[in-house]
């Protein structure tokens, strides 16, 4: 019986522990919640077309990115716009802003989802906040730019991006601030 017990527990751990890779290929290759660091988008940015053939800015034609958020936890966040127009091609910045409103550090991630899914494909962010995790003290508030670019191959039926954003407390990842007692001298 303790065997079939040990048995099952290593199963167990295999299979949560392999739950984190299958999860980031579903979503790379369904491209929904799309979780990719900065050097991921680095090498997509720098490799794109876009970059490589110094754009040429679609002028006859405006897509309308439409900005939304979403928070976990005792974060206020949002964007500073809530859409802007924008030419494919064209290299375009919004800034969010987040306020950590508790009375202690934490430590929060950004995770980013398109609509539609087809936009994912052809939106490229060159500089984004949620690249890394972002440590907030207690009460700070932080303004955080995203600079993207729409690709010029988008379809022309996409007419309007939604770009969201979930922000969420990483819960354990916190600095943990101790007092420290010194010795009193007698």
């Amino acid at each position: 019986m303790s065997l079939k017990l040990v048995v099952v527990t290593v199963m167990m751990f295999g299979f949560g522990f392999a739950l984190v890779p299958a999860y980031r290929a579903i979503c790379e290759l369904t491209g929904i919640n799309v979780v990719t660091n900065k050097n991921e988008y680095g090498i997509r940015a720098f490799g794109s077309k876009a970059v490589k053939e110094n754009t040429q800015v679609q002028s006859d034609r405006i897509v309308t990115v439409e900005f939304d958020s979403n928070v976990k936890g005792l974060l206020r966040f949002k964007p500073v716009k809530s859409y802007l127009e924008v030419h494919p091609g064209e290299i375009t910045q919004i800034v969010y802003e987040v306020v950590n409103e508790q009375n202690r550090a934490i430590v929060a991630q950004a995770i980013p989802s398109f609509a539609p899914k087809v936009a994912t494909q052809h939106f490229t962010k060159l500089e984004c906040f949620c690249f890394e995790q972002q440590t907030l003290q207690p009460k700070e508030s932080k303004q955080m730019p995203v600079v993207f670019v729409i690709d010029k191959d988008l379809p022309k039926d996409v007419k309007t991006i939604t770009l969201s954003y979930t922000f969420f407390e990483i819960l354990g990842a916190a600095p943990v601030i101790r007092n420290e007692v010194k010795p009193s001298k007698i």
